[in-house]
C-alpha cells in the first residue's frame, strides 16, 4: 500500500525540530510501515526551517509551485477591525527528504514558514494576527498538494488530531483513489467547533461540495439536540455551563460547526491510541459530561459512525525498550541528586501542566505525607522551557530539601531513563481524561517502576487499576475538578500504601514490578504498525466496517444490537443490564424476579442513577425491599436544626450548580456552591430556590467514592 501521513508537525526525523509527542509517534509509526515493505510518504509544513535542514539532510527542491489565493472568512466577533474575508496570496513550493524508507514532503510559503521556533501559533494571536490561521493554511495547501503531486495514485491518507485536519476528509471524500483515516490523537473536547462560514468558503475554494451539517445550523450547545432522553432547558443549562470546569465541553454560537462531526462523518476510519480512549470518547461514561453529551447532536454523530472506529494503538520508543536497566546505578543516581538511596523513591515525568497532569494535587500530597512523617524520595520532572511559575512547587522543595527534587529543564533521554530505573514507583495522577496513552508512564513501567496512577479510561491498558491477576500497581479515582481535595487525599493514602508495600512485603512489590515491566514492554511500534496495517488493508480491499455487537454491548447501546445478539449473547446482555441497573433491557433477557430487581436497584443506586431506580420502582416495586426504596425517597429531606439535607451514602462531595442568566446575549458562568458535609453521606442544602440567588433550575453534582460523577435535581422541603 501507499500510506500518506499528514500532520501539522511531522518532524520526528530531526531532534532539533521536535515540538510534541505526536511528531515522535508519527516518525516511529512511519518507519515501522516502511520496514513492512509499504511505500510511506509524509506531508508537513517546512516551518521556515529548510535552510537549517539542508545542513543535516539532503533536501530536494521539487518541481512544484502552486500560486493561489486562499479566502479566509473571519468571525467578526473575534476578528474585530479586520475585513470580513482575508485573501491570502500564496506561492507554495514543495521539498523532499528521503530517510529510512520514508519520503518527507515539506510545504513552504509565506504563512507556513512563520514561527520557525515554536511552529504552533500562540492562542494570544487569535483575533489579532492572521498567523493564528497557519494550521488552516496548511490544511488547504495539503489538499492541493495531495491532488496535484499524487494525482490518481491510490493511497491511504492517514491524518492526525481532528482540529488540524477537519477540512481534509470532506475535501477528499469524492476522490475514489484516496481513502481517509483520522486519528484522534488527544481528548480535545468532542464538541470543539469552528466558524461554519469559514469552513464553507474554504471547501468551496477547494472545489469540494459542502457536507451535510457544515452550515452550523444545528442546535446550540446548552439546548436539546437530537440524542438521548430529553432534560429540561434549565437542567441542560446548569450542566452545560459547568463543563468548562471539566475541560470536556464548551459552548459555541449557532453559526459554528463541530470539528469531530466534520471528521467522523467523512473519514473512512477513525483511529484511537488505546481501547480506553475509544471507549471514553464514545460514551464519556461516569464523567460530569456524560448526561449532557447524550442530549447533543454530536452524540448522534458518534453513534452513526462508531462502526468506523478501531484502535491502532501507540507504543514506547525502541531506545527505552532496548534498555532493560541492567546497568542502572540507583545509588549513584540518587546520591547525585542529594537523596538517600535507602528510601522508597517516587518518580514523575511529564510536561508542566498543573491541571492536566494533576501536579498541584501531587505536590500537596507529597507535602502532606512528608509532614506526617513518611520517609521517601520524590523526583518530580515537570518540564517547562520557561520554568515553573506556581509558588507551591518551590515552597515544597524548600520545605523538604533532603526529600524532594523538582526539575523543569529538558534532559537527555539517557538521564531520564536513569531516573526511572532508580525509582521504585512512578506517579501519574492525570486529570480530566486528557491523556490517551501516556507514553511516559509506560516508559517508567518498562524499567520496573510500579505505577501509582489515576484510574483513567485512556490509560487502563497499563492495568494499574485492574483486579488480580492483571494488576500492576495502585490507583486513585478519576478527577474532573481543579485543585481537587479528594484527589490529594487519595494520592496521600496511595503514597503511604506504596511505601509500606515496599518495606513490609518486598516479595509482593517484586511481583508487581516484574508485571509492570512485562505489560509496558508489550507496546512496540511493530505491534502498533500491525494493528494499523490490518485496518488499512481492510479498507484497501473495499470492506465496509460494521459495528461489533461487543462494542454496542460495552457502551450500553442495547438498541443498536442486531436481533441475533439477543439470542447469542443473552447472558452477557443480561449481565450488562444488571451492572447498569437497566430494568427494561434485563426484562428482554429474563424475568425481573426478586433477586434481579434487588440487584438492578442496587446497581442503579450505587451509580446514583436515580431515574433508573424510579423506573424500577414503578414497574417492579414489589420486589425491592422497602428500606431501599425509602433511601431513594428520603435523599432529599429535613435535617432538623440543620435545615434541608441531601443524603447519599456513596457521595464524597456534593456541589450545587446554579446556571447563570443571559445578559445582553451573553451567558454568565455557572455558580458552584459546595455543600457542607455534616456527616457520612450527609450534606446541608442552601436556601430554597429563589432565595440567596439560588436558581430553581440548579442541579446537584455528585462525586462518588467510585470516582463516578452524577447529576441530581435540587428539592427543598
Amino acid at each position: 500500500m501507499h500510506i500518506i501521513e499528514t500532520y501539522f508537525e511531522c518532524c520526528g526525523f530531526d531532534h532539533t525540530m521536535l515540538q510534541g509527542g505526536t511528531s515522535v509517534y508519527l516518525w516511529n509509526l512511519s518507519r515501522a510501515f516502511a520496514r513492512e515493505g509499504h511505500r510511506v510518504s509524509m506531508v508537513s509544513p517546512a516551518h521556515g526551517r529548510l535552510d537549517d535542514l539542508r545542513g543535516r539532510h539532503e533536501v530536494e527542491d521539487l518541481p512544484y509551485e502552486d500560486v493561489h489565493t486562499l479566502p479566509l472568512v473571519l468571525d467578526p466577533r473575534v476578528w474585530q477591525g479586520f475585513e470580513e474575508t482575508a485573501y491570502l496570496d500564496l506561492r507554495t513550493t514543495a521539498h523532499r527528504i528521503r530517510k529510512e524508507g520514508v519520503d518527507l514532503y515539506l510545504l513552504s510559503n509565506e504563512y507556513l514558514d512563520r514561527l520557525p521556533d515554536s511552529f504552533y501559533p500562540p492562542y494570544s494571536a487569535k483575533g489579532r494576527d492572521l498567523t493564528f490561521l497557519k494550521p488552516l493554511v496548511f490544511q488547504a495547501d495539503c489538499v492541493r498538494f495531495l491532488r496535484a503531486w499524487f494525482e490518481d495514485e491510490r493511497a491511504i491518507v492517514h491524518m492526525h488530531e481532528p482540529y488540524y485536519h477537519y477540512l481534509l476528509p470532506a475535501a477528499l471524500r469524492d476522490d475514489p483513489t484516496k481513502q481517509v483515516v483520522s486519528t484522534v490523537q488527544s481528548n480535545m473536547p468532542i464538541t470543539k467547533k469552528v466558524h461554519a462560514p469559514q469552513v464553507h468558503r474554504l471547501l468551496e475554494a477547494l472545489d469540494a461540495p459542502l457536507p451535510a451539517g457544515a452550515d452550523g445550523e444545528g442546535d446550540p450547545e446548552g439546548e436539546p439536540g437530537t440524542g438521548g432522553s430529553r432534560g429540561t432547558g434549565g437542567d441542560l443549562a446548569a450542566m452545560s455551563q459547568y463543563q468548562q470546569r471539566t475541560h470536556l465541553h464548551y459552548e459555541y454560537p449557532r453559526d459554528h460547526v463541530g470539528v469531530y462531526e466534520l471528521v467522523a462523518e467523512h473519514a473512512d476510519l477513525v483511529d484511537f491510541l488505546s481501547p480506553g480512549q475509544r471507549d471514553f470518547y464514545t460514551t464519556f461514561r461516569d464523567t460530569p459530561f456524560e448526561r449532557l453529551f447524550r442530549e447533543l447532536d454530536v452524540y448522534g454523530t458518534v453513534r452513526r459512525n462508531a462502526r468506523k472506529g478501531f484502535v491502532g494503538g501507540c507504543a514506547i520508543s525502541d531506545t527505552w525498550l532496548a534498555d532493560h536497566g541492567d546497568e542502572a546505578d540507583r545509588e549513584g543516581v540518587l546520591d547525585g541528586l542529594g537523596l538517600d538511596p535507602n528510601l522508597p523513591t517516587f518518580f514523575h515525568n511529564a510536561r508542566y501542566a498543573v491541571e492536566h497532569k494533576g501536579q498541584r494535587e501531587l505536590l500537596r500530597a507529597v507535602d502532606r505525607v512528608l509532614g506526617d512523617g513518611l520517609s521517601a524520595n520524590f523526583v518530580l520532572r515537570c518540564v517547562s522551557p520557561v520554568g515553573i511559575d506556581d509558588p507551591l512547587f518551590h515552597e515544597v522543595e524548600r520545605r523538604w530539601p533532603d526529600r524532594v527534587r523538582i526539575q523543569s529543564a529538558r534532559a537527555e533521554e539517557g538521564a531520564v531513563r536513569a531516573y526511572a530505573a532508580a525509582a521504585d514507583f512512578c506517579v501519574f495522577p492525570s486529570k480530566f481524561e486528557m491523556d490517551t496513552f501516556l507514553i511516559a508512564q509506560g516508559e517508567a513501567m518498562a524499567h520496573g517502576a510500579v505505577p501509582v496512577a489515576t484510574d483513567q479510561c485512556g490509560t487502563s491498558h497499563f492495568h494499574h487499576a485492574s483486579p488480580e491477576p492483571l494488576t500492576t500497581g495502585l490507583s486513585v479515582p478519576r478527577s474532573f475538578a481543579e485543585d481537587d481535595d479528594l484527589l490529594v487525599a487519595a494520592l496521600a493514602e496511595r503514597l503511604r500504601e506504596a511505601a509500606e508495600l515496599l518495606e513490609k512485603d518486598p516479595e509482593r512489590y517484586g511481583e508487581l514490578s516484574a508485571r509492570s515491566a512485562a505489560v509496558a514492554r508489550r507496546f512496540t511500534w511493530e505491534d502498533c504498525a500491525r494493528r494499523h496495517l490490518e485496518a488499512f488493508a481492510s479498507l484497501w480491499r473495499g470492506e465496509r466496517p460494521v459495528l461489533k455487537a461487543q462494542d454496542a454491548l460495552r457502551w450500553g447501546w442495547f438498541d443498536l444490537l442486531p436481533e441475533h445478539a439477543w439470542t447469542e449473547h443473552r447472558e452477557e446482555i443480561a449481565e450488562a443490564a444488571l451492572e447498569l441497573g437497566d430494568p427494561e433491557v434485563y426484562a428482554r433477557c429474563a424475568p425481573v424476579d426478586g433477586g434481579a430487581a434487588r440487584r438492578l436497584f442496587r446497581s442503579a443506586w450505587r451509580r446514583a442513577d436515580f431515574a433508573s431506580c424510579e423506573r424500577l420502582l414503578r414497574g417492579h416495586g414489589g420486589h425491592v425491599p422497602a428500606e431501599e426504596a425509602d433511601l431513594l425517597r428520603s435523599r432529599h429531606g429535613s435535617g432538623g436544626d440543620d435545615g434541608a439535607v441531601y443524603r447519599f451514602a456513596h457521595a464524597l462531595r456534593v456541589e450545587m450548580v446554579v446556571p447563570g442568566a443571559d445578559v445582553d446575549g451573553e451567558r454568565a458562568a455557572a455558580r458552584v456552591v459546595p455543600l457542607t458535609r455534616i456527616g457520612a453521606g450527609e450534606f446541608s442544602l442552601p436556601q430554597a430556590p429563589g432565595e440567596d440567588g439560588t436558581s430553581a433550575s440548579a442541579m446537584l453534582l455528585l462525586t462518588l467514592d467510585s470516582g463516578r460523577s452524577a447529576w441530581d435535581t435540587v428539592r427543598h422541603g
